[in-house]
């Protein structure tokens, strides 16, 4: 009876030790993808992302997983011949299903949107524009994804979008914290602001101060759990590629010649333009009594003038329309003054990465390597970087001056505040631009799905327990039958 005893209660015990030892088992949650392609004026790139769907105070955290340029020129300029509009998307469009799992690729939501390029041909030519718009959803339906639609942003939405992309990425809104194990709030979190230029536009977008005090400038996000205003304005046909024709058409105008010098462009360099190719842009499509010279060719010179192209460059900027306000940039814009620290990126960046100005420099150190880049000959500057696209090389003093113009005299940087502007392509392991900030913002649609808790054995544990368990029982009833 002892020998039997004892083993019931050895029993009793591996039976209480089964049923303690329980561990809480939260499921992995389900991974989503979404993608966005951004139809610039000049090219178009598609954008996968994943986040998992348990979102953290109902924002999704999102990731990269692929990027890809479509070959050839932006959407807008397929204007003659929608199709091929539509036909470009399929080889990046094909690149995203094969990083995307197969069970999960109707689930996805596509977007696509496009910028300034679409707008001004919708300007131009609004039927065009739908047709290119409907060519692009007719390729996309196509695909095993969820198509949520094609549309045109407005240029504020893109600043805004580029806000959010770059603070998402800098940790301003939210922080994973090993210590709590959860994504919390940074505290004092360092908001940055946006400078964004493309081909046919560029935005501003931070938060002010003091509030905005015109509200037409202004967009509302609620992120993270927490509300942020934000100042925003997009600027159409101040974009790179529109301020060069537009620059060139003035200088044409003022001369009203066939042959025109170009202080921008180094010396020893010619370009031949097409004065009806103005009218392919409503940027430069105005009527200038200026202009008699028909439909003819015009042949720009190259001067290597550093002081003369940036005095060209100013003229494109009605600066006499603010009357001296400190809120007012051009044309008679609000703007409140800057405030913090901007990220700089697109055109900007790549204008300053060329030129090789680094972080850090002073302003008197960026006017000195551009005016000297400014004098330099096509010669020596082709020898210099053999590589670089002939066609993009003569504009980069042109550029370069136009952003210190944008820069300093519109935005109203000034000596100090210019060493809060960063320029950047990348953070982390993400692009930067307007894409994740648009998905990040969709992803408040998607409903979050709860934790699925599982109160569950440790498998191994259990089965020993078992055993034992039976192994006790047979024993005590053979020692019954003895």
């Amino acid at each position: 009876n002892a020998i039997v005893g004892a083993l019931v209660a050895l029993s009793i015990i591996a039976l209480v030790l089964s049923l303690v030892k329980i561990e809480d088992v939260t499921l992995p949650p389900t991974v989503k993808y979404g993608m966005v392609f951004d139809a610039g004026s000049s090219h178009t790139s598609l954008f996968v992302y994943e986040w998992d769907s348990d979102k953290e105070n109902d924002t999704g955290v999102v990731s990269q997983t692929l990027s890809c340029d479509v070959q050839g020129q932006g959407i807008s300029s397929y204007a003659n011949d929608p199709p091929k509009a539509g036909d470009s998307l399929r080889e990046c469009l094909d690149k995203a299903l094969k990083v995307i799992p197969a069970a999960k690729q109707r689930d996805v939501p596509a977007y696509l949107g496009a910028t300034a390029g679409m707008r001004l041909l919708r300007e131009q030519n609004s039927s065009a524009a739908d047709q290119v718009l409907a060519e692009v959803a007719k390729t996309m339906r196509e695909y095993p994804m969820a198509f949520k639609g094609a549309r045109i942003l407005t240029g504020e939405e893109e600043g805004a979008y580029g806000w959010i992309t770059i603070n998402y990425l800098l940790d301003s809104f939210t922080k994973y914290s090993p210590k709590a194990h959860t994504w919390v709030r940074p505290e004092a979190a360092n908001i940055f602001g946006a400078l964004d230029l493309g081909g046919a536009s560029t935005q501003i977008s931070f938060m002010p101060k003091g509030s905005v005090i015109n509200w037409n400038e202004a967009s509302k996000f609620t992120l993270y759990g927490y509300n942020y205003n934000i100042y925003t304005h997009s600027y159409l046909c101040y974009g790179q590629n529109e301020m060069l024709k537009r620059l060139a058409k003035e200088l044409i105008a003022v001369r009203g010649e066939l042959a025109v010098d170009h202080p921008c462009y180094p010396k020893d360099y010619s370009e031949t333009v097409s004065l009806s190719s103005f009218r392919t842009s409503p940027c430069t499509n105005r009527s200038d009594p200026r202009l008699t010279l028909g439909d003819r060719n015009v042949t720009l010179e190259g001067r290597g003038n550093a002081s003369g192209c940036l005095a060209a460059v100013k003229k494109l900027f009605n600066f006499s329309a603010c009357s001296q306000s400190q809120d007012c940039t051009f044309d008679g814009v609000y703007q409140p003054p800057v405030s913090g620290q901007f990220i700089a990126f697109s055109a900007f960046y790549y204008n300053f990465k060329f030129l090789n100005l680094t972080e850090g420099q002073s302003l008197a150190a960026v006017r000195e390597t551009i005016e000297h880049f400014c004098t330099r000959s096509w010669e020596d500057l082709s020898s210099r970087y053999p590589e670089e696209n002939p066609e993009r090389l003569p504009k980069y003093c042109a550029n370069a001056n136009y952003i210190l113009t944008l820069l300093l005299d519109a935005y109203k940087f000034n000596e100090t505040s210019w060493n809060n502007i960063f320029f950047q392509m990348k953070a982390g392991n993400a692009d930067i631009g307007w894409t994740l900030g648009y998905m990040l913002n969709l992803t408040n649609m998607i409903p979050a799905e709860a934790s699925v808790w599982v109160k569950g054995h440790v498998p191994s544990l259990w089965a020993a327990a078992v055993t034992f368990i039976i192994l006790t029982f047979a024993l005590g009833l053979a020692a019954l039958l003895l």
